[in-house]
C-alpha cells in the first residue's frame, strides 16, 4: 500500500463513527454469509466460520444493548437485543442443520441494520 493510501486509511479509520463501524462490521457478515451462499452448490466451506463471526458480531451488539450505560431508548435496546437472540440462534441452527436456503434472513437483517446505522433507506 503506497504512503498516501496509509495516511488515506488511518485518518477514515479514526473520522468513522461507531454507527459506520458497526455498518461495517454487519455488512462484512453479510458479506461472508453471501459467499457461502454463492459457492453453495460446490462445497459448504467457510459456512461455520461465517456463522461463528456473525453470531460473534451479534453477542456484542447484545451485551452492548443490554448495559445499563447504554444511552439509546429502553425499546430500542430491547428490540436490538430480539434481534440479537434470534440472529445468534438461528446461527447455532445452522451450525447443527446445515440449510443454505436460512442464510439470506441473516444476510437481509444485517444489511437493513447496516443501511438504519448508516442513515440510508
Amino acid at each position: 500500500m503506497s504512503m498516501g493510501a496509509n495516511a488515506y486509511a488511518r485518518t477514515a479509520q479514526t473520522t468513522a463513527t461507531p454507527r459506520d463501524i458497526e455498518a461495517q462490521a454487519l455488512l462484512k457478515a453479510a458479506r461472508k454469509l453471501q459467499d457461502v451462499i454463492t459457492n453453495w452448490s460446490v462445497t459448504d466451506a467457510g459456512l461455520d466460520e461465517a456463522l461463528m463471526f456473525n453470531r460473534k458480531l451479534w453477542s456484542i451488539f447484545v451485551g452492548d444493548a443490554m448495559s445499563d450505560q447504554n444511552p439509546e431508548k429502553v425499546e430500542i435496546r430491547e428490540n436490538i437485543a430480539n434481534i440479537g437472540i434470534f440472529v445468534m440462534t438461528q446461527c447455532t441452527a445452522l451450525q447443527q442443520i446445515r440449510q443454505v436456503e436460512h442464510l439470506q434472513t441473516l444476510i437481509d437483517i444485517n444489511r437493513n441494520i447496516a443501511a438504519g446505522l448508516s442513515g440510508r433507506p
